[in-house]
């Protein structure tokens, strides 16, 4: 049961991995992120990435590491949750 469950937190984390850099990749291209999909990732996307950028500032005032930073933290939220699951089940 246990590997059933990280499986699923592993695909979910897997999931959203791609929809950050998605996101992130629509900030390349000129009103990308105004399109029915840049706005439908924004709705999924936005808020989590919101609380990086709160504490990471811009590097150079144009470079935004905060996506990069979420990631590694979704992966450490990941595995927690995974551990978590195998200590209790």
């Amino acid at each position: 049961m246990l590997s059933t469950l990280s499986h699923y937190v592993f695909q979910l984390e897997y999931i959203y991995t791609y929809l950050i850099i998605g996101y992130v990749l629509l900030s390349w291209f000129p009103n990308a992120r105004a399109s029915f999909i840049g706005q439908l990732l924004g709705k999924i996307v936005e808020p989590y990435l919101s609380i990086f950028r709160r504490f990471i500032p811009p590097i150079g005032g144009m470079i935004d590491i905060s996506p990069f930073i979420a990631l590694v933290a979704l992966n450490f939220i990941a595995y927690g949750i995974v551990f978590v699951l195998d200590f209790f089940l």
